[in-house]
């Protein structure tokens, strides 16, 4: 049921291979936060802020063919990319295994250790919104089947 999201972890801890050192992780968060598509405007709503970041974080999330679909933009280019360790992952996949598959490559590789009290609480914020809202998804699957 994880596999695809398991695959996506390990294609993540590939990319921090040679990050060996802190300030080496960070430039490479930095640049996965460069490389996050801009967030279109409509979107940038009271509702797609995601509360308890340091910087401004936006979180779009929807369904498309019965899978979570996760956008993000911040306003500074450490949690943009902090958000794209998370969006790279979880996009695509099941409301269920957003719910269910943990992000265990970001202990393996250190990140939550290396942050801030502040931005580890804002990467926690961004993975709890996401799994939030996989569950509402999910609830309005359920209800469509059964009537």
């Amino acid at each position: 049921m994880f596999d695809s999201c398991l695959e996506k972890q390990q294609q993540i801890k590939e990319i921090f291979l040679e990050c060996a050192s802190k300030d080496a992780k960070y430039e490479k968060i930095i640049e996965l936060g460069q490389q996050q598509k801009p967030l279109a405007d409509i979107y940038k709503t009271k509702e797609n802020l995601v509360k308890g970041c340091q910087s401004q974080m936006y979180l779009r999330s929807y369904e498309a063919d019965h899978k979570m679909m996760f956008e993000a933009e911040s306003d500074a280019l450490i949690s943009a990319g902090l958000a794209a360790l998370l969006t790279k992952v979880y996009s695509g996949e099941s409301p269920e295994v957003v719910l269910k598959c943990p992000p265990t490559y970001l202990d393996e590789l250190g990140i939550q250790a290396s942050l801030s009290p502040n931005r580890a609480n804002g990467l926690y914020n961004i993975h709890l919104r996401m799994k939030q809202d996989a569950l509402k998804i999910l609830i309005e699957q359920e209800k469509q089947r059964s009537s």
